[in-house]
C-alpha cells in the first residue's frame, strides 16, 4: 500500500478511535479490538449477539480496510447511519474494501426517498467510486431533490458537485435544471463547464 494511503488510513483510524473511546464502556474490550491482528476475532464481533455498536464498527472498519469482505454488510448499514461520523468511517473502509457490490449498495441508499436525510455520504462515495452506477444514481437523486421546498439541499449539492467531478454528459439536463436553484445554481454552472461539449 502506498505511503499516502497509509497516512490517510491512519488519520481515519485515529478519528475512529478518538470518537469511539468515549462511547465504549469497556476499556479492555475496546483496546483489544484496536490492536488484535486476528481477523477471525474481528469477524466474530460482527455476528455475535449483544455486541455494542461501537464494537461492530471497529471490527467492520478494520476488516474493511484489510479487504475482508465479511465487513461489507456491516459497513453498508453504517454508511446510512444517522450519525454522520459513522458514515464517514464506513465510506472510507468501503473504498478500501473494493467489493464489487459497493456501488450498487451505495446507489440504492442514495436513491431511497425514505432515507434522503442520510444520503450525503452514499452520494459522495458514489462520486469517489466512479462506477457505472454512479452517474445514473446521482442524476436520479438530484432530479428528485429539485422540487420546491425540498429541505435536503446539501444532498442535492453533493449530487451536483459529484456529477461535475464525474464529467458525464448524461448529467447535462439535470444540471441545467438545477441552475435556477438559489443554493445549487453556482455549483451547477461550475459542473456544467466540466462536462464534455455537446
Amino acid at each position: 500500500m502506498r505511503a499516502d494511503k497509509l497516512t490517510v488510513m491512519d488519520e481515519e483510524f485515529r478519528s475512529l478511535t478518538d470518537r469511539l473511546g468515549e462511547e465504549a464502556g469497556e476499556p479492555e474490550a475496546f483496546s483489544r479490538l484496536l490492536v488484535t491482528e486476528d481477523d477471525e476475532e474481528l469477524a466474530r464481533v460482527l455476528v455475535e449477539r449483544e455486541r455494542p455498536l461501537w464494537a461492530r464498527e471497529i471490527a467492520a472498519f478494520r476488516l474493511g480496510c484489510r479487504g475482508d469482505r465479511r465487513a461489507f454488510e456491516a459497513l453498508v448499514l453504517l454508511l446510512n447511519h444517522r450519525d454522520p461520523e459513522r458514515c464517514v468511517s464506513a465510506a472510507h473502509a468501503l473504498r478500501l474494501l473494493n467489493d464489487p457490490r459497493t456501488p450498487r449498495a451505495a446507489a440504492a441508499l442514495a436513491t431511497n426517498s425514505l432515507r434522503t436525510a442520510y444520503a450525503l455520504h452514499p452520494v459522495r462515495l458514489l462520486t469517489a467510486l466512479r462506477a457505472p452506477e454512479s452517474v445514473p444514481a446521482l442524476v436520479s437523486t438530484l432530479h428528485r431533490l429539485l422540487v420546491p421546498g425540498e429541505p435536503h439541499w446539501r444532498v442535492a449539492l453533493a449530487c451536483v458537485e459529484g456529477l461535475g467531478s464525474l464529467g458525464d454528459g448524461r448529467a447535462r439536463p439535470v444540471l441545467e435544471a438545477a441552475l435556477p436553484h438559489p443554493r445549487l445554481g453556482q455549483a451547477a454552472a461550475v459542473a456544467l463547464r466540466r462536462l464534455p461539449a455537446g
